[in-house]
C-alpha cells in the first residue's frame, strides 16, 4: 500500500519549493508530480504541422516521493501509518490520527 497517492494533499520538505503545498496529479515509481509545484520555464520551437506557437512555456516537472510528505489538516507535515480497521486496510496520519479516504 503506498504512502502517498493522488489527489493526496501534500507539503514539500526539501528543496526550492520547500513549505508549498499542493495536491498529487500523478505518481509514477518514485516520482510525483503536483500541482503548481516544480515549475520550470521551457523553450519551445513553432512546429506548424501540430499548430503549436513557439516562445517559452511553464511547464510541471516530477519531484522525487522523498521530497515531499503528507499534510495534516493544520498544514504540518505529518507520516503516514495503516491500521485495519472493519477488515480493511486503511491509511491514516500519524500527527492526528485522521483517517485517510480511500
Amino acid at each position: 500500500m503506498n504512502k502517498i497517492r493522488k489527489g493526496d494533499e501534500i507539503i514539500v520538505i526539501s528543496g526550492k519549493d520547500k513549505g508549498k503545498h499542493g495536491a498529487v496529479l500523478t505518481i509514477s515509481g518514485n516520482y510525483v508530480m503536483v500541482e503548481g509545484i516544480n515549475c520550470v520555464k521551457k523553450h519551445c520551437k513553432p512546429n506548424p504541422i501540430k499548430n503549436a506557437t513557439g516562445g517559452i512555456v511553464s511547464k510541471l516537472m516530477p519531484l522525487h516521493i522523498s521530497n515531499v510528505s503528507l499534510s495534516d489538516s493544520n498544514g504540518r507535515a505529518t507520516r503516514v501509518g495503516t491500521k485495519v480497521k472493519n477488515g480493511k486496510k486503511v491509511r491514516f496520519l500519524k500527527t492526528t490520527s485522521a483517517i485517510l479516504s480511500a
